[in-house]
């Protein structure tokens, strides 16, 4: 009987890995290639999906804003509403509110937009560790602050050079001054945060997927960036500098913390002068000692942060394994244990569909059955063993009382003399060849007296 053999079933091959990402690993920009679907268009399509969510929270967001504001004065001007949604006011606690929640709600769009299309494995949006590393990001923030509080404290020994279409408001005469602060001190973070991950997340990942040099993913996103920022000409270099330094200590450190401590804690000095009435977060012009100092705490966090990430792990890198390629196995029984295909049947398992049993193999038919196991279906039990005959009499000398037999002798059936007892008051064994009427016929091993084996009728 032909036994069928299995047909392979043709699968599609997964498109291979770069050598980058398997080799020496995958730096931040190219970690898009440890997610569950990695293809060319996953970036363009999570870019689409996002920006549909957005426009949807978003508008929800202005809706609710413009029923409450309805619904506490009911004259008021559409045109002051836009305006309140487009103008840090300070003064303003409510459009403050959602200004920086419809900048804070691109954070979680992003990371909802990349499961649905990336699958699994979102925390790679964040590093290389698979997840945010809040450790990393706590001393990063606590460098940052650092250096900002001594740049902030030298700038002041300069001469000031003050810009113009700013607008001062002192604590004492803002009367939203606490619910100002406590919308700034909870969203800011939650705002800068969400740039980072959008401009250095995103776009990085989005460019590293198609190119391969960190240069690329660190200077296109620029230009996005900066444009996002109505300043003047100094403001857009600042701006600018902050882009090029952020982008480059995420792909240097293998994430985004650094670069969301340094935003966090900028943002938050931003709207906190402006909240204390040292400065206006709406102005859009930008002094040149105010460019000079942003340029030296950049550079100065930066220095600091390589210092501290040289002192630590200095994990910036993933390596990733290729998943092993899909086997076909043949099909099998429902429920039963999938067997080797050519291996006999092992016992309670349901043989390959179309393969004779295989006799004579262990366990499977013809074979006795193992003790306490029951028998094979359709093997006959073995009848139950002869039984032994009985010994022959013993037909040689007379033994001694309390003397064990000879070597090669049978002992006779009514010896009755414990083992013990025998074994212990044996004669020394003979060394001289038995006697003919002994079962034996060699010579006596060990024996010390050179005595036959007949004169042991004595």
């Amino acid at each position: 009987m032909t036994v069928p053999q299995p047909v392979p079933v043709p699968h599609r091959a997964a498109p291979a890995l770069p050598a980058d990402t398997t080799g020496p690993g995958a730096a931040f920009h190219r970690l898009l290639f440890a997610r569950q679907r990695r293809g060319w268009w996953t970036p363009l399509a999570t870019g689409a999906i996002g920006v549909v969510l957005y426009l949807i929270v978003s508008t929800v967001i202005g809706f609710v804003f413009a029923l409450t504001l309805f619904a506490s004065n009911p004259s008021a001007d559409v045109y002051a509403l836009l305006d309140r949604l487009v103008t840090i006011d300070v003064t303003d606690p409510l459009g403050l509110a959602v200004i920086l929640l419809s900048l804070a709600v691109m954070w979680p769009i992003y990371l909802l937009s990349s499961f649905l299309v990336n699958g699994r494995r979102v925390g790679f949006l964040s590093s290389v560790a698979g997840s945010l590393r809040w450790r990393w990001l706590l001393l990063c923030a606590g460098a940052a602050v650092v250096v900002y509080v001594v740049i902030s404290a030298l700038s002041f020994l300069l001469p000031a050079e003050e810009g113009s279409g700013g607008t001062l408001v002192p604590p004492q005469d803002n009367p939203a001054f606490v619910a100002s602060l406590v919308i700034v001190l909870i969203l800011v973070p939650f705002q800068a945060t969400a740039e980072e991950y959008v401009f250095r997340g995103y776009l990085m990942q989005t460019v590293g997927r198609w190119l391969k040099h960190p240069a690329w993913s660190i200077l296109l996103p620029v230009p996005l960036f900066v444009l996002g920022h109505v300043y003047d000409w100094a403001g857009q270099v600042s701006v600018g500098v902050f882009a090029i330094a952020a982008g480059w200590l995420t792909w240097r450190t293998g994430g985004l913390e650094a670069a969301i401590a340094l935003h966090v804690v900028n943002n938050l000095a931003a709207f906190g002068f402006s909240v204390f009435g040292l400065s206006d977060a709406a102005a859009t012009d930008t002094s040149v000692v105010s460019l000079v100092s942003s340029v030296v705490m950049i550079g100065a966090f930066v220095g600091v942060v390589e210092w501290l990430w040289r002192r630590g792990d200095g994990r910036r890198t993933l390596r990733i394994t290729p998943a092993p390629e899909p086997v076909h196995a043949p099909p099998v029984y429902a429920g039963a244990y999938p067997p080797v295909y050519g291996q006999p049947p092992v016992y309670g398992q349901s043989p390959v569909y179309g393969q004779p049993p295989v006799y004579g193999q262990a366990p499977g038919y013809g074979q006795p059955p193992v003790y306490g196991q029951p028998p094979v279906y359709g093997q006959p039990v073995d009848p139950a063993p002869a039984p032994t005959p009985p010994a022959a009499p013993y037909d040689g000398p007379p033994l001694q009382p309390h003397q064990a037999p000879r070597w090669g002798e049978y002992a006779p059936a009514s010896d009755t003399t414990p083992a013990p007892e025998r074994s212990a008051t044996a004669d020394p064994a003979p060394s001289g060849p038995a006697d003919s009427g002994s079962a034996g016929s060699g010579t006596d091993a060990g024996g010390s007296d050179g005595s036959t084996g007949s004169s042991s009728s004595d």
